[in-house]
């Protein structure tokens, strides 16, 4: 059977990858009194005079709402909440494999912005902190917005910033195999939608460079009217000579491409253009914008995709389960642009100096060190900016 099929079979088998355990032992009459009524009724008094025993005396602490609305499920696009019940299990079952953490999946059947943000804030005190899913842009822009607004705990897309931390922790280490230097960098990113703008805020934030925007219609700039929203504000904060033109275009004497885009859209010819030993991560899934091999005989001196096949796996798992660790251990109100820029740099430094080297940028996604240390820059971060309340 191929990769499909067994997931098939599998998935007949598990019935659901997550279910629910007991903490509670309930085997007598006593038990039954402690963990329900009577007893139950204590910690419940306590939490209605202060609110913030709910992370001492329940498992709010430990639990993370996993929510989509099915509109942008993987490659599959809008498949529906249903449909995206698999994807949601998956990444509740990660949260736990890697973090030790407690996630259940909500999948809510509207595509309607504020139906969507109204339902989470509502639900919302159950859980420590919110990962929201696979919910198209530009609607997830506003979603998290607002969100951010109206909840007291964590925030996060993952789709948009989990992918921006693994991308600027890859390219941190791809800088140094390549003897680049941070600030004077062109890096072209391929796919302006919700990972690649998130990308492109990150990167910018942290310095890299003169980083510039593609889409369908080519280079972001600010002389042009097909931008959306999202779009036109990037065209503010990126392309620092505002240049027109294709992908092509843009990759002339580019250091660095990063697609977040379709299958086949760069060629080796495209690669040659660009500077000495440039950086390819072409992370389109499954197939790729370049293959890898077609980017190294371009000249690509490092070649990271999303697969786990070739060599540095650019993948959202080394960022998700130790950034709500980390949030959670220390009852983080928000998840800030620091933090996520403290989790780059905790997940570039597990590779060490001597293990660097062309196909080896970043830990193993089953590396069981790499949830801990972005949980430990996170955390860190969090209290040094009064973000955490314990």
């Amino acid at each position: 059977m191929d990769v499909k099929e067994k997931a098939m079979e599998k998935h007949y088998e598990w019935k659901g990858k997550i279910e629910v355990v007991s903490r509670a032992v309930i085997h007598n009459r006593e038990d039954l009194a402690l963990a329900y009524t009577p007893g139950v009724a204590q910690p419940c008094l306590a939490i209605a005079e202060n609110e913030q025993l709910a992370y001492e005396l329940t498992r709010k602490s430990n639990l993370v709402a996993v929510v989509t609305d099915g509109t942008a499920v993987l490659g599959l696009g809008d498949i529906g909440p249903a449909a995206g019940m698999p994807v949601m299990e998956g990444k509740c079952a990660l949260f736990k494999e890697f973090a030790d953490v407690d996630a259940f999946p909500i999948c809510i059947d509207s595509k309607d912005t504020d139906t969507i943000v109204n339902t989470i804030a509502l639900i919302s005190k159950s859980f420590g902190g919110i990962n929201l899913e696979d919910i198209a842009a530009p609607r997830c822009f506003e979603i998290e917005a607002k969100l951010k607004e109206r909840c007291d705990i964590p925030v996060f897309h993952d789709d948009q910033h989990g992918t921006a931390i693994v991308v600027a922790a890859a390219l941190m280490n791809a800088f140094k195999v390549t003897g680049r230097t941070m600030g004077e960098a062109k890096i072209v990113i391929n796919g302006a939608g919700a990972a690649g703008i998130a990308i492109a805020k990150l990167l910018c934030r942290m310095g890299f460079g003169d980083v510039i925007l593609c889409d369908i219609g080519g280079i972001i700039n600010q002389a042009e009217d097909w931008l959306n929203p999202a779009q036109r504000e990037m065209a503010v904060i990126t392309n620092k000579n505002q240049i027109r033109g294709t992908l092509a275009d843009a990759l002339k004497g580019a250091d660095a491409f990063i697609g977040v885009s379709k299958p086949g859209l760069v060629t080796t010819q495209m690669v040659a253009s660009m500077a000495k030993n440039p950086i390819v991560f072409a992370m389109a899934n499954p197939i790729p914008e370049i293959m890898p091999e077609e980017a190294k005989a371009g000249g690509a001196a490092v070649v990271g995709t999303g697969r786990s096949d070739f060599p540095n796996q650019i993948n959202n798992v080394l960022v998700f389960p130790g950034l709500f660790k980390g949030a959670l251990q220390v009852r983080a109100k928000d998840i800030t642009d620091s933090m996520k820029i403290a989790a780059a740099y905790g997940l570039a430094s597990i590779v060490e100096k001597d293990q660097l080297c062309s196909e080896y940028i970043l830990p193993d996604p089953l590396d069981k060190r790499v949830a801990e240390a972005v949980a430990k820059a996170v955390a860190k971060d969090a209290i040094q900016n009064n973000i955490a309340r314990i």
